[in-house]
């Protein structure tokens, strides 16, 4: 069985050393709130602001405007998986 926090937990790594399309193959696999979230962010990052927005109404956590940076957001993501 996968472990979908650590999953998301280097999906959040991954994104923050630059490697979003890695990041973006780990979370677009993934049915979770957090999961969701990060694709959210990795889709602001890419400047599809549609499709973030999208991202952040199915994780239910977060909304667009809650960061204007990404990665003091994928940080505090991680924050609250390593917590959680």
């Amino acid at each position: 069985m996968i472990d979908h926090k650590q999953a998301c937990i280097q999906a959040t790594d991954l994104a923050l050393s630059g490697k979003w399309d890695k990041a973006h193959a780990i979370v677009q696999e993934i049915n979770t709130d957090f999961a969701q979230w990060i694709h959210a962010v990795l889709h602001k990052i890419e400047g599809d602001e549609p499709n973030s927005r999208y991202w952040y109404s199915r994780s239910g956590l977060k909304a667009f405007e809650d960061y204007i940076d990404s990665d003091q957001e994928l940080s505090a993501i991680k924050e609250e998986l390593i917590i959680d």
